[in-house]
C-alpha cells in the first residue's frame, strides 16, 4: 500500500485545529494545502499572519547553544535583521534566566533558576505553559557561588526535534539533600516525561554546578560540571552523558587523580562541542596539581569519543601556572572551523591555534600568540576564516590565517560589550552587561543598531534567532525583534 503524503508538523502548527483534524480524517494533501491558504488569509491569529509581520525568515529553529552541535552561532543567511524593531516583551516569569533562549515549533523555551521552564509563544510572547520542575536549591545551602537567592536551572536547555522534547538539568532540593535531575518536557505541552538524578559519583553534590548547556549526541543528552564561583570545597570537571529515555550513564572525570580536585567543565555557558563524527569537545578550567610533573587534565582542551572515551587532548606548556593563576583554559568551548583547525582562548589572554586531527598533548599547539588582554568568556561565533570571539573588555573579530597559521585581529568593538556573540545578516549580535543589545558591523565591529534589552542575570548573555525573531534574555523576561 502506498502511503499518500503527509503535511509537515510546521505547516500543521500553523493550521486552525479544524484543518488539523480535516488532515486526520485522510483529505488529499492537495485540498488541505489549499484549506492552509484560506486559512492564513481569514482566519485571525494564526501563526500564517503573525509571520507576515516579521522582517526575518519563516521558520527557522535555534535548538542548542548557539544554533547548532558545533556552536557556530551562525543564523540562516535570511535572518538579516536590517532595521529590527520590538515585537514583544514576555511576561515577567519566575526566576532568574540564565540559558539562551531557544526556538522550535512556534515556541521559544528558556528555564529559570527557580526550577521553572517555560514554553512561550512566538507570536506574541506569551506563556503557552509553565512547568515546575522541582524546589530550587537556596544559595544559602551552597558552599559558595554568585547565584542568588536561589540555584535552580542555570545551563541553557536543548530540544530533539524528533522526539519533540526539550531537556534541562536542574539542581534541586528535597529533605535538605541537593541533587541534580535531567528532566524531559514534552515541547507542546510540558509534560515531565523524565525525572532521573544525575549526579557524577561520589561528588559532593552541592559543590558541583551544571553550568554549561546541554547537547545531543548519539540519542543521549550531554550535561557538564564544574564547580561554584569561587572554586570553594571540592569539586571536579565533569561530563555526564545520559540516554535521551533516561537509563544507565557514563562519565568523564578532570583530575582524577588521588588528592586531585578542579578541573571544571564551565564553558562560560558554553555547551561542549560535538562534531561531525560524533564526538565531543570541551575545555577545561585551572586544576588543583600546581608542580607536576604531569598535568592533571586541567586547564586543557579534550576530545572524547560518544562513549566518552578519551580521543586526544591538548594542554598549554604553561599549565602549571595556568593552574596556579586560575587562568582557566575552559573559560570558553573550543571552536572547530572547519578547515582543520580550531581556535581556543581563554584567561590566559593568549590564543591558540590547534589541528583538529593532532591536538598534539602538552605545547602541541600551531601557533600560539597574545590576545584580547582579557578573559575569553563563553561561545564564539565563528566561520572557517573569521572567529568573533567574547573578550571580556569588548567583543574582537580575528582572522584565521590557514596558510601561515597566524590571528590577525580584525577589530575589536568600542561597545565594551562582552556577551558572547551571535551572527545574523551583516551584523554580530552581543548583549551588554547593562541590558543593551548591540548589533555590530561585520566589517569593523562599529555599532549601527542598538537595542534596550534589560539588564541580565546571566553573567555571559548571548541572543538567539528563530521564527524570524531576533531574542534575547533579560533578568526574568524575554524581549522579542523583528
Amino acid at each position: 500500500m502506498t502511503e499518500r503524503p503527509r503535511v509537515s508538523s510546521s505547516l500543521l502548527v500553523a493550521l486552525p485545529w479544524w484543518a488539523r483534524v480535516w488532515d486526520m480524517v485522510n483529505v488529499p494533501l492537495a485540498l488541505l494545502s489549499m484549506f492552509a491558504v484560506v486559512a492564513a488569509v481569514l482566519v485571525p491569529g494564526t501563526v500564517a499572519q503573525a509571520r507576515a509581520r516579521h522582517a526575518g525568515p519563516v521558520a527557522t529553529n535555534w535548538t542548542t547553544y548557539h544554533a547548532n552541535p558545533l556552536e557556530s552561532g551562525i543564523a540562516p543567511s535570511t535572518a538579516t535583521f536590517a532595521h529590527p524593531k520590538l515585537d514583544w516583551t514576555s511576561p515577567s516569569l519566575d526566576g532568574q534566566l540564565y540559558g539562551e533562549p531557544l526556538v522550535e515549533g512556534g515556541l521559544v523555551v528558556v528555564a529559570t533558576e527557580n526550577d521553572v521552564v517555560y514554553g512561550l509563544s512566538a507570536t506574541n510572547g506569551s506563556v503557552a505553559w509553565s512547568t515546575s520542575v522541582g524546589s530550587p536549591v537556596p544559595a544559602g545551602s551552597l558552599p559558595c557561588g554568585d547565584i542568588s537567592p536561589n540555584v535552580g536551572i542555570t545551563s541553557t536547555p536543548v530540544i530533539d526535534s524528533s522526539r519533540s522534547e526539550v531537556f534541562v538539568v536542574a539542581d534541586e532540593v528535597s529533605d535538605s539533600a541537593i541533587s541534580h535531575h535531567l528532566v524531559g518536557l514534552g515541547l507542546s505541552t510540558g509534560n515531565i516525561v523524565l525525572d532521573q538524578v544525575v549526579d557524577p559519583p561520589g561528588t559532593l553534590t552541592a559543590a558541583q554546578l551544571q553550568r554549561p548547556g546541554l547537547t545531543l549526541d548519539q540519542g543521549a543528552v550531554e550535561i557538564a560540571f564544574g564547580g561554584n564561583a569561587g572554586d570553594c570545597s571540592t569539586y571536579h570537571g565533569w561530563v555526564v552523558s545520559v540516554p535521551e529515555s533516561g537509563g544507565a550513564m557514563r562519565t568523564w572525570e578532570a583530575d582524577a587523580s588521588p588528592g586531585d580536585d578542579e578541573g571544571a567543565v564551565w564553558l562560560g555557558g558554553a555547551a561542549p562541542v560535538v562534531d561531525s563524527g560524533g564526538n565531543i569537545w570541551f575545555a577545561t578550567g585551572n586544576g588543583s596539581n600546581t608542580t607536576g610533573p604531569s598535568p592533571d587534565g586541567g586547564d586543557s582542551v579534550i576530545e572524547l569519543s560518544s562513549s566518552l572515551v578519551p580521543l586526544q587532548s591538548f594542554t598549554p606548556s604553561t599549565w602549571q601556572t595556568d593552574n596556579a593563576d586560575d587562568f582557566d583554559l575552559g573559560s570558553s568551548p573550543p571552536a572547530l572551523m572547519g578547515n582543520g583547525l580550531v581556535f581556543m582562548a581563554g584567561k590566559s589572554r593568549t590564543a591558540y591555534l590547534l589541528k583538529e586531527s593532532k591536538l598534539g598533548g602538552v605545547g602541541g599547539e600551531v601557533t600560539e600568540q597574545p590576545f584580547c588582554g582579557t578573559n575569553v568568556d563563553g561561545g564564539e561565533a565563528f566561520t572557517t576564516k573569521v572567529v568573533y570571539a567574547p573578550c571580556l573588555a569588548g567583543v574582537q573579530a580575528v582572522r584565521v590565517n590557514t596558510r601561515n597559521h597566524k590571528l590577525h585581529v580584525l577589530w575589536s568593538t568600542s561597545t565594551g560589550s562582552s556577551g558572547p556573540p551571535i551572527v545574523a545578516g551583516n551584523k554580530v549580535w552581543t548583549i551588554r552587561q547593562d541590558g543593551t543589545l548591540f548589533g555590530l558591523r561585520k566589517s569593523n565591529g562599529k555599532a549601527v543598531v542598538q537595542l534596550t534589552v534589560g539588564a541580565p542575570s546571566n553573567h555571559f548573555p548571548t541572543p538567539a534567532v528563530g521564527d524570524g525573531l531576533l531574542l534575547a534574555a533579560s533578568s526574568n523576561r524575554v524581549v522579542a525583534f523583528h
